[in-house]
């Protein structure tokens, strides 16, 4: 378990959710009907210098005096309810007892987790740069503090770097103005209409930031103070001062409700209000729980010898040798291929992965052949289908990409639109994380224009042919600087006789099918460098996976790691998709076929071959080059590693110190009895 990212924060901090959620979740009378002082009772306490360790001769004998008791209140529970904890009941069938018995377990491992940091970092003296002592923590500990909050932010704080905290700070600054950001969409939208359009699915990583990003200048946009004074924060489309302002003040009066802001508090700043304190002292404890996290990693890391690795890798490759020796295993196996998860060998027979573009027939197109077929003979409907397929025209599908809730569209130089801009010029140190295996310089096949007073895109596709497709296809190729074999289509394709679709024995002939067929020259072509950007064979599948994203109808292949995983066996494909696929891996990685089904129009690009070999080779001196499969693998044994240290850890900590745990659930069990005749009441 990787602390940074499974480890539940206090939970009155852990996310603005809790503080929207009253009206929408069965209990949430369960913060109104009760008393601020009801909720500020303490319903466990965690204090692990209780423990033998702190004992006189113990491990921890000297830290004993400097680590402070926690005490999670009632608030705390009832908040990690309402932002998440509801769920367990939602979702999983937990009863409401169980519910807030696993988020009260949540809030206790953290604290124990959090003390125990303490005292690893003590004991450590120094990490990354930094130096720690007892004495000086203690005397932090000794200071006076305006309340709780600052002490937190002071005495955690003292194990960060100035960079730590300026990302916290930031992330939280992030945090809030996204729930204030999803707050006023909802007003903004409050009179709208769904279209009910289906969002267009973007690429794996778009959006994402770069987790060491952070702008010092960022604020939290609350409308009393003006969105231009808020560093890089960008406001929602249609965002005005007053959308923004009730937005905030529908966030405060939630604030009231659940006794999170003390009476007489300025609200004109945000970053001076008790809960933003709140927060902040929460972001620095998820931040030292993070550090844990790293400082475990080191330590796990370093068995990560070269040997070590090697032998693991060469154990790995005979075990699946011997295990994929049964072809449903081996099937079941290339289904999970991922980053993390890889077959590293196969049976003489030729496996592969195919991404596969389907451009389809219209709805007048499908119901046409739909009903012919149910009175047609076979070969019939073959000769009608291929008459269909000369007419299916394709179009740019990406249209939500303009008109969702996110507009990714901008424009270049040459007056086009392009997606994924933040993503596509990320560098160093900028906010962004760069987008993989994805070109990004297919500009929408269409015309657009933008109303600037309705702030509303007019989009018109490009109506274009298979032949036009597969046109655009190998231009985009060469495009990267690739040198495409261009193929030749099949003659007379759309006037064969329906006995020309036959073997002599009077099986299908599916080899009849098969419209086209070309590939891409990959110079230097290494298995090893599939998702090394820059290769010819990483240049080519990042080409096509943007093509795919542009005109794809199959949406289930989207974002897939390197396409379908075809068997050299019969599949629960359809026949003609089955034999394009494995005629386009027989070709070889960067071969690619073009054929029909009843959906219409396949191409079909093979991205990775089993042909009677070992595709990879481990290599250790490999491992810090980004994407090359010694890299991948590595990273990925390494994250196990580091996850199994952290999970055994995480568990010793929490079983050896348990003791030190006292629980009141005497002052917290009305609020599951109360919750439990509520859901009663809401079924009779």
């Amino acid at each position: 378990m990787k602390f940074k990212k499974k480890t539940a924060a206090k939970a009155a901090a852990v996310s603005l959710a809790a503080v929207f959620a009253c009206g929408m979740l069965a209990g949430c009378d369960l913060v109104t009907t009760n008393s601020e002082r009801d909720m500020a009772q303490v319903i466990a306490e965690v204090d692990i210098s209780e423990g033998e360790d702190f004992a006189s001769g113990g491990e921890y004998a000297a830290y004993a005096d400097v680590i402070r008791p926690a005490s999670i209140l009632k608030r705390d529970l009832v908040s990690g309810f309402l932002s998440y904890g509801y769920q367990y009941v939602q979702s999983y069938g937990y009863t409401y007892e169980a519910a807030f018995n696993q988020v009260k377990n949540n809030l206790v491992n953290h604290d124990l987790m959090l003390q125990y940091a303490i005292v690893e970092f003590l004991e450590a003296g120094s990490y990354e740069g930094m130096t720690y002592s007892a004495d000086a923590y203690k005397k932090l500990c000794e200071a006076e503090y305006e309340d709780d909050n600052a002490r937190a932010i002071a005495t955690v704080g003292y194990f960060l770097t100035d960079e730590e905290k300026a990302e916290a700070e930031y992330a939280i600054k992030v945090s809030l103005n996204n729930s204030l950001d999803a707050q006023e969409e909802s007003i903004i939208r409050s009179e709208e209409e769904s279209t009910g359009v289906t969002v267009r699915t973007v690429p794996t990583g778009v959006g994402t930031e770069n987790e060491d990003y952070y702008d010092p200048a960022y604020r939290v946009y609350t409308g009393k103070n003006a969105a231009a004074q808020c560093g890089s924060y960008e406001t929602v489309e249609n965002s005005t001062p007053s959308t923004r302002l009730k937005a905030y003040n529908t966030f405060l009066s939630s604030l009231i409700a659940n006794g999170l802001l003390e009476k007489g508090e300025d609200v004109s700043e945000f970053e001076t209000l008790s809960y933003y304190q709140l927060q902040l002292a929460a972001a620095y404890e998820d931040a030292l729980l993070a550090k844990l996290t790293e400082y475990y990693e080191a330590r796990a890391e370093e068995a990560l010898t070269q040997d070590y690795v090697t032998n693991k890798y060469e154990t790995t490759l005979e075990s699946q040798k011997q295990e994929f020796s049964d072809s449903t295993a081996l099937e079941e196996a290339l289904d999970a291929v991922s980053d993390t998860s890889f077959v590293l060998t196969a049976p003489e027979e030729t496996y592969g992965f195919v991404i596969n573009i389907l451009l389809p027939f219209s709805t007048t197109q499908s119901s046409l052949l739909t009903n012919y077929k149910t009175t047609a003979k076979e070969g019939d409907a073959f000769v009608y289908r291929a008459e269909l397929l000369a007419n299916v025209k394709a179009t740019d599908q990406r249209e939500t990409w303009f008109t969702g809730d996110t507009d990714y569209s901008y424009t270049r130089d040459d007056g086009k639109y392009y997606f994924f801009e933040d993503n596509l010029s990320a560098g160093e140190n900028s906010k962004y994380e760069p987008l993989k295996n994805y070109v990004g310089d297919y500009a929408y096949n269409g015309s657009v224009s933008y109303d600037e007073e309705k702030k509303t895109y007019t989009l018109k596709p490009n109506k274009i042919s298979v032949e036009e497709f597969v046109d655009t296809f190998e231009s985009y190729l060469e495009a990267q600087g690739l040198t495409v074999n261009r193929g030749s289509y099949t003659q007379d394709y759309f006037s064969q006789s329906a006995d020309s679709f036959y073997k002599a024995d009077g099986t299908v002939d599916y080899s009849k099918f098969l419209y086209y067929t070309g590939s891409v020259q990959l110079d230097g072509y290494s298995a090893n460098d599939t998702f090394v950007a820059g290769t010819d064979v990483n240049k080519a599948m990042s080409a096509v996976n943007e093509l795919s994203f542009a005109y794809n109808t199959d949406t289930a292949g989207l974002n897939s790691y390197l396409g379908y995983a075809v068997s050299a066996y019969d599949t629960s494909f359809v026949k003609e998709f089955e034999y394009a696929a494995k005629a386009a891996i027989a070709g070889g990685v960067g071969t690619y076929t073009v054929a029909p089904s009843d959906y219409g129009w396949h191409i079909m690009y093979c991205t990775f071959t089993y042909q009677g070999n070992d595709p990879y080779t481990f290599d250790f001196s490999d491992i810090g080059r980004e994407g090359s499969f010694s890299n991948l693998y590595y990273e990925a044994l390494k994250d196990a590693t580091v996850d199994g240290y952290a999970t055994e850890v995480q568990t010793r900590i929490t079983n050896s110190y348990s003791a030190c745990v006292t629980v009141y659930e005497d002052r917290y069990e009305d609020l599951y009895l109360e919750a439990d005749a509520a859901a009663s009441s809401q079924q009779s």
